[in-house]
């Protein structure tokens, strides 16, 4: 079946939503919830799924774009933990999504903060998380080892670092994806092409064992999808529709650097973060010129909201913490803009006294849970794994359905790039890169650059083969330009063109 998505796929497949029983019903399209709507239809199960807004319109959007093998997890003793994100990640390296996830190098400034012994205990757990890459079979020529630098080697990666006092730096190597959102999409165009029903827009209203009341919020028109499971990926929301299951939601902040804040940075930072054993602010450029710093971890108190605001203190402690690194401070000036993505937590009895109320101490272990009325949730976790979270949660949805095949199930784009495709276009659409290069050649005003080297041609493909909808999708989430506003602003013409055109 084709993959794309788009207005007038969605038009038939609600019509056939309200008419047909289903073996599965997914409420939730981010990453966990994408991925376990692909997990069932690529089991041969009839799938729907649906969300209340857009693609990858929660948390999945607001990650670190780490794709990371757990070496936190290690240090507070969560080998489980990391052993699983050491194995997913080898799969987006290998298998799934080589043209969105690879990897990337990191740099930890050893400056007078960082006692020698604190960066021998360091590197011992690099070697350990080398190791684990090892045992996950991921060859060294797609994740490099750790290794030590001289200071003028760490210069010349990260030109900003304060030179006064600097004894080198420890080099890791840790996956990353170019973009999260686009991710969730491939995820979700993958799962379409085995069949499921992916329906943005819609409400679950209410969830039972046996399907769910949904609102079209495009039309405000009610109906009931009928399912043999239910399977509910909601994340931070999960609650509000299993009110059995319990979260501790927390908080993570990232800045978004103007282009030049940190000089030619070449490589990712970590930076240790003062009176914390094994936490790091992290400093990860992009390829549009901006650069992600991140990330607070705070509870969350009071209503989840569906976009959460990154607070001024946030910015004021990432600045701090960076600064303590930097040759010259970062100044507020220097922050073109801040999100903030929440982590739906695994609350426990225990929890408050274990943690002393600290959600940066909660594990990042999923779980999958049943409520009496047969609803399957699952949360927790984290975007590194959201291939097994999906598979957990389908096993327990249906658990007499053959095994599961996406650990080697590539997701669209993943196939052999021609020669000769634009670098940009192939890290970021892979084997489609030479068909978003023919809308371009067939009309050259659809080469017109509209914001950080993305073109018209990119904003027509999201509306006709992605699921954009509006002109948010396509500056939100199938690009990133709104996440600076004043670009965002001047990109906006550009995008309700976009959806005309197409």
């Amino acid at each position: 079946m084709n993959s794309s998505l788009n207005a007038a796929r969605r038009r038939w497949e609600l019509d056939e939503a309200g008419t047909d029983v289903v073996d599965v019903l997914v409420v939730g399209l981010g990453a966990t919830g994408a991925g376990a709507a692909l997990d069932a239809a690529s089991r041969g199960l009839s799938v729907a799924a649906v969300d209340a807004h857009d693609l990858a319109f929660g948390s999945s959007r607001w990650s670190s774009k780490l794709i990371h093998g757990g070496l936190r997890y290690l240090a507070s003793g969560q080998v489980g933990v990391a052993w699983e994100s050491a194995v997913e990640r080898d799969a987006l390296l290998r298998f799934t999504a080589p043209h969105l996830v690879a990897a990337h190098p990191y740099v930890l400034p050893l400056t007078p903060d960082v006692p020698r012994a604190q960066a021998a205990a360091l590197m011992t757990g690099y070697r350990l998380g080398d190791a684990l890459r090892v045992a996950a079979g991921t060859p060294r020529r797609l994740l490099p080892g750790p290794s030590r630098l001289s200071a003028g080697r760490a210069l010349a990666l990260a030109p900003s670092l304060r030179a006064d006092g600097l004894r080198g730096a420890l080099l890791s190597w840790d996956g990353r994806v170019v973009d999260d959102a686009r991710l969730v999409v491939a995820l979700a165009r993958t799962a379409a092409a085995h069949g499921a029903r992916i329906l943005t827009r819609c409400r679950a209203l209410a969830l039972a064992g046996d399907g769910a009341r949904v609102r079209d919020e495009l039309t405000g028109d009610e109906f009931d999808i009928r399912a043999r499971t239910v399977i509910n990926a909601t994340g931070v929301w999960a609650g509000e529709l299993t009110p059995s299951v319990v979260l501790r939601p927390s908080r993570g902040t990232h800045l978004v650097l103007r282009p030049g804040a940190l000089g030619a940075l070449r490589a990712g930072l970590h930076v240790p973060i003062p009176g914390e054993r094994a936490r790091f602010a992290l400093v990860l450029p992009q390829a549009d010129g901006r650069v992600y710093a991140g990330l607070t971890d705070e509870p969350l108190d009071g209503p989840v909201p569906d976009v959460p605001e990154a607070p001024e203190s946030d910015v004021a402690f990432l600045l701090e913490v960076i600064g303590t690194a930097l040759d010259r401070p970062l100044s507020r000036a220097d922050v073109a803009g801040a999100f903030a993505g929440l982590r739906p937590l695994v609350d426990a009895v225990d929890a408050p006294e274990a943690t002393g109320g600290r959600t940066a101490d909660l594990s990042r272990r999923h779980a999958v849970l049943r409520s009496p009325d047969g609803v399957v949730t699952v949360v927790g976790g984290k975007l590194t794994t959201y291939r097994r979270m999906a598979e957990d949660a389908v096993d327990a949805a249906c658990p007499d359905a053959r095994a599961s095949r996406t650990a080697r199930l590539p997701l669209v784009g993943a196939g052999p790039v021609r020669p000769g495709a634009p670098g940009r276009l192939a890290r970021r659409y892979g084997s489609e890169s030479w068909a978003v290069r023919d809308l371009m050649r067939a009309d050259p005003a659809l080469a017109e650059p509209v914001a950080l080297g993305i073109t018209r041609a990119e904003l027509v493909w999201a509306v006709r083969h992605e699921g954009a909808l509006d002109a948010a999708d396509l500056l939100d989430r199938r690009t990133r330009i709104g996440l600076v506003p004043e670009d965002r602003a001047a990109a906006l013409p550009a995008a309700e063109a976009a959806l005309a055109y197409a």
